[in-house]
C-alpha cells in the first residue's frame, strides 16, 4: 500500500496531525492558517460567500502543510509529518460549529490578540479545548500592531497574564509564540512577510507526539461538507474517528440508513486508495443527493445503532456557576450533531464506614454527579 501511495501523500511513511485553530472573532484565525499552509481543501479561508461578506469565518475551514519528520519521532513507519489546521470559527452564535471542530483535534492553537488580551471566546474554547484535549498552544497573534520599539516588553508583559490566566486550567504551563500572521491587516499587499511564523512551525513539530492510529475496528467518519462535482458523483470531506476505508467499500450514512460504495477518495487533492484512523479525507460516493447531508456519520454498515437514551460519566465545567439540575434539558452535542435531551443525574453510593453503618444512604442514589 505504501508503495501505491508514493507519491503523493502515503499513509504509511506520513504522519497526520490535527491541529485546532481557536480564538475569538477577529484574532487572526484564518490569516495565521493562510501564512502556514501550503494547501488548502474546498472548505479552506472562509471561501463561502457570506463570510466574505461579513468578513468574519462562518463554518470549519481545512488547509495543511507537510515538515520533515522531527528528530524525536523518527522511527520506521513515518518520514514526513503533515498538519491538518482545523480554522474554526470564533463568533458566539457559531459555538456548536466550533465544539464539532474540536472534537477531532490532536493539539488545539488558542490564537490571541495581543492588544486585546483574553476576550470572552477567548475563554469559551479554553473551556472546550479542556475537555476536548490535552496539548495546547498559545500564538499571541498581531504583534506588529505594536511599535518595533515597545513590541519585546508589550509581548512579555501579556506572556505573564497569559500564563496567570491558565495557571489554574489543565493548560498551566502552555508554551506562548509571538507572531504577526497578517502584518498590516487584511487589506495589506501579499509582499508582507509573516512574522515569527517559522518559529510557530518548529514549536508545533516540537509538540507532536504519535497519536493513537488505529487501523482496525468499525470505520467512524466524521462528515463536515458534503456537495456534488458534475461527471462524478458525491464527495464528503471528514475526519476519520476511527477504523479505516478503502476504495471499493460499502459504507453507511448513519442518519438515513444508507449504504453507498466508495468510488475514490482523496486527501487534499491527492488520490489515496486507503484511509486510517486520524486522516483528514474526501470520499465519493456515486447516487447520492448531497442536500440530504450537511453535516453527520458514516460509518461500516450496522454497526451504528440510533440512541434514545444512554448512561455517561459527566462533570460539570467548574466555570459554570449555575446549578445543573435533573430533569433539566440541555443541549447535547456528539460530533456536528447537537440535539435537546432530558438528563437525569444519579451516582453510586458511598460505601459507609463502620461508624456510619447505621446511617442511611438512601438519598446518595439521588445526588448531582460531582
Amino acid at each position: 500500500m505504501a508503495k501505491a501511495r508514493e507519491d503523493d501523500v502515503s499513509i504509511g511513511r506520513l504522519l497526520n496531525y490535527n491541529v485546532g485553530v481557536l480564538g475569538h472573532v477577529d484574532s487572526g484565525k484564518t490569516s495565521l492558517a493562510k501564512a502556514l499552509s501550503t494547501t488548502a481543501s474546498t472548505a479552506a479561508f472562509d471561501k463561502n460567500p457570506q463570510s466574505k461578506e461579513r468578513g468574519i469565518t462562518l463554518d470549519l475551514g481545512f488547509s495543511s502543510f507537510v515538515v520533515p519528520l522531527p528528530d524525536h519521532l523518527k522511527e520506521p513507519a513515518y518520514d514526513r509529518l503533515q498538519f491538518t489546521l482545523v480554522d474554526c470559527p470564533g463568533h458566539a452564535s457559531l459555538i456548536k460549529t466550533i465544539i464539532g471542530g474540536a472534537q477531532i483535534i490532536d493539539l488545539m492553537m488558542l490564537v490571541v490578540d495581543i492588544t486585546k488580551g483574553i476576550q470572552t471566546q477567548t475563554a469559551e474554547c479554553l473551556v472546550i479545548g479542556e475537555i476536548a484535549c490535552s496539548n495546547m498552544l498559545v500564538v499571541l497573534n498581531k504583534i506588529d500592531l505594536v511599535p518595533e520599539a515597545k513590541r519585546q516588553a508589550a509581548i512579555e508583559k501579556m506572556c505573564k497574564k497569559l500564563a496567570k490566566t491558565l495557571e489554574s486550567t489543565r493548560m498551566a504551563g502552555a508554551r506562548i509564540v509571538p507572531v504577526a500572521a497578517k502584518p498590516g491587516g487584511p487589506e495589506a499587499p501579499p509582499s508582507e512577510e509573516a512574522l515569527g511564523v517559522g518559529s510557530l512551525i518548529e514549536m508545533l513539530a516540537s509538540m507532536v507526539t504519535v497519536p493513537k492510529r488505529l487501523a482496525t475496528g468499525p470505520l467512524l467518519f466524521s462528515v463536515d461538507h458534503c456537495f456534488s462535482i458534475r461527471g462524478q458523483g458525491t464527495v464528503m470531506t471528514g475526519t476519520l474517528l476511527s477504523g479505516a476505508v478503502a476504495v471499493g467499500e460499502n459504507v453507511e450514512i448513519s442518519a438515513l440508513k444508507e449504504n453507498r460504495k466508495v468510488k475514490s477518495m482523496q486527501m487534499f487533492k491527492k488520490p489515496v486508495q486507503k484511509a486510517i484512523q486520524g486522516d483528514r479525507l474526501g470520499m465519493c460516493v456515486t447516487q447520492f443527493d448531497p442536500k440530504l447531508l450537511e453535516r453527520g456519520l458514516v460509518c461500516t454498515p450496522g454497526s451504528l445503532p440510533t440512541l434514545y437514551a444512554a448512561i455517561v460519566a459527566v462533570r460539570k465545567v467548574p466555570y459554570f456557576k449555575a446549578s445543573v439540575n435533573s430533569k433539566a434539558k440541555f443541549h447535547i452535542t456528539m460530533g456536528h450533531e447537537t440535539v435537546m435531551g432530558k438528563v437525569s443525574f444519579f451516582s453510586r453510593p458511598a460505601v459507609p464506614s463502620l461508624s456510619s453503618a447505621a446511617a442511611s444512604s438512601a438519598s446518595a442514589a439521588d445526588s448531582p454527579a460531582a
